[in-house]
């Protein structure tokens, strides 16, 4: 059982249908499951759910899905400056005010979490646990640099136990680690990565080994559609150049 994992689509639809077509042209994915985080920063909120939901990919909610969905103040977003938490703040406000009552509905509707057990449910085994940023709340930021103590308290909160994996987005940037025989996944983004390759990224997960094999693949996609969309759209333009520098930069850039 070979799983595609995907997050952090945020409504860039072309990023979306890039990883679904380099999904399909492969012949060993069983199964695509979203990780959260469906809208905002980009103009295709309802299309993008509306996509999901045509190809059957179920999954967990994001802050962002659960915020837009219950009217939340905002959308539960990191800020590192005030102009970066003014954009947040303008993106969120757009989104709610796009967003389709039928999206919306299906937004609010996504669970917490999400166990998987590859080997079937009448026997015990191993479980691939899905969550957006952790397993205590979707706004917590579980980076590459928590250490191990860090990943094990998530573990024993999430129930999780040696040969288990936990699965998250959120940060947008892909990293996986094993401490004492638990596996931790961050997917990292379809459409808006941080890690200053603009590539929409997944992340390809196979348990059937002795120890699972991880494999986050970055894929091409038609990046100036969508930053064309943002221009013609109010959104600000500095999340078209956001996109463009990989999360690393909110002024002009070239790929």
């Amino acid at each position: 059982m070979i799983y595609a994992l995907i997050s952090d689509v945020h409504a860039n639809l072309p990023a979306l249908e890039a990883v679904l077509a380099d999904i399909d042209a492969r012949d060993d994915v069983d199964a695509v499951f979203h990780l959260g985080d469906r809208v905002g920063y980009a103009p295709w909120p309802n299309e993008t759910v509306t996509l999901l939901r045509e190809r059957g990919i179920t999954g967990v909610d994001g802050n962002y899905d659960s915020t837009v969905a219950t009217d939340y103040k905002h959308c539960g977003c990191r800020y590192e400056d005030p102009r970066q938490e003014e954009l947040s703040h303008l993106s969120y406000e757009w989104t709610r005010g796009n967003v389709s009552s039928a999206a919306k509905a299906l937004l609010g509707a996504l669970p917490f979490r999400l166990d998987l057990r590859p080997t079937g449910g009448h026997r015990s085994g191993s479980r691939l646990i899905l969550v957006h940023g952790a397993p205590t709340v979707n706004t917590l930021y579980w980076t590459e640099d928590r250490d191990d103590a860090f990943c094990l308290n998530m573990a024993g909160i999430a129930g999780a136990s040696e040969g288990d994996a936990i699965a998250f987005g959120h940060t947008h940037r892909p990293w996986h680690r094993r401490v004492e025989g638990i596996t931790f996944l961050n997917t990292g983004s379809v459409g808006r990565p941080k890690d200053g390759n603009w590539h929409a990224g997944y992340t390809l997960f196979d348990p059937s080994g002795a120890e699972p094999e991880i494999e986050h693949v970055r894929v091409e996609y038609d990046i100036d559609r969508t930053i064309q969309a943002i221009f013609a759209s109010d959104l600000p333009d500095e999340l078209a150049h956001y996109l463009r520098s990989g999360g690393t930069s909110f002024e002009p850039t070239t790929v």
